[in-house]
């Protein structure tokens, strides 16, 4: 899994980029990286994974969510299946300067300060910014411009939403770490249907035990055990939305016992595998892998 600098470049008519995905999902790389400028995701139908700064989880049915400057993320084609159609803006807040007696503005400022914590909004907001972002597509100029800061100001004064994280990733955690995290994660990535030690991991990155367990815990806010386990319920979701059973589920993302498995989905997921199989198949579950007792940030703007 590698973890990357990704360099924006807009079009010399332009302040802000747009971009309209909707090719096969195997002919891009959704790979976690960062960027200064700021992004919002619509992603306008299907299912995939989000993984914005420490958080991941699962999306069925579409997803809007604004994830601020340098907050570490992966694309949200990751994990998906075709057809995949999404709308993304990217843009810098420098662009956004307004005066200081603009009293209409300051919303718009206190919804980028929480985007730095990833912001998800709820699926009946996506339906009704979705018509402003097509618009988007075909608008030029200044035109362009005033789109944005009215999908902005609309986004600033809606209460529908959830922060991804209780506390924002410095991405400085991921630059300084790269290689680092990059090996830990392949390996996860490579071995989370079988058992893993943690101290053949600890050794991968070339740290004592002790060590690697501290510097985990700081680069990521949870224990290797818990991201490995998060991993794990993450696939698992996946093969379950493929029509297997749950034992064969449990089996092949690395959990020797169904019973500790069962145990391990409920705690992420808020559902047994049963009540997410029956919910799925009506397109009703939105999984959020938590930690247990997670205090969930609400704000108003």
């Amino acid at each position: 899994m590698k973890v990357s600098f990704e360099r924006i470049i807009v079009s010399e008519k332009s302040s802000f980029r747009t971009l309209h995905n909707n090719s096969p999902i195997c002919e891009f790389k959704w790979e976690y990286h960062y960027h200064p400028e700021i992004e919002l995701v619509c992603v306008i139908s299907g299912n995939g994974t989000r993984h914005v700064g420490y958080h991941k989880s699962n999306y069925t049915n579409g997803d809007l969510v604004l994830i601020g400057s340098n907050i570490p993320h992966s694309g949200f084609g990751l994990n998906s299946t075709d057809p995949h159609e999404e709308i993304v803006l990217q843009f810098r807040e420098e662009i956004l300067q307004f005066p200081e007696q603009e009293v209409e503005a300051r919303s718009i400022k206190n919804l980028l300060e929480l985007s730095k914590y990833g912001i998800h909004f709820h699926h009946k907001i996506k339906k009704i910014m979705l018509p402003k972002l097509k618009l988007m597509l075909e608008s030029e100029g200044y035109k362009r411009y005033l789109l944005l800061l009215e999908i902005l100001f609309e986004l600033s004064k809606c209460k529908d939403y959830d922060l991804l994280n209780k506390e924002i990733m410095p991405y400085t955690i991921i630059s300084k770490n790269k290689t680092r995290l990059e090996n830990i994660f392949t390996y996860v990535e490579h071995n989370y249907d079988k058992e893993i030690n943690i101290e053949d991991v600890a050794r991968l990155a070339n740290l004592t035990l002790p060590a690697f367990c501290n510097f985990f815990k700081k680069a990521t806010q949870i224990t290797f055990t818990e991201f490995v386990n998060r991993y794990r319920i993450n696939k698992a979701c996946l093969l379950m939305a493929q029509d297997k059973s749950i034992s064969e589920c449990s089996y092949s993302c690395g959990f020797n016992n169904v019973t500790y498995f069962n145990r391990m989905f409920k705690k992420y997921t808020e559902k047994t595998p049963s009540e997410f199989i029956k919910n799925y198949s009506h397109n009703k579950v939105s999984v959020d892998l938590k930690v247990e007792n997670e205090v969930k940030f609400k704000a108003s703007f």
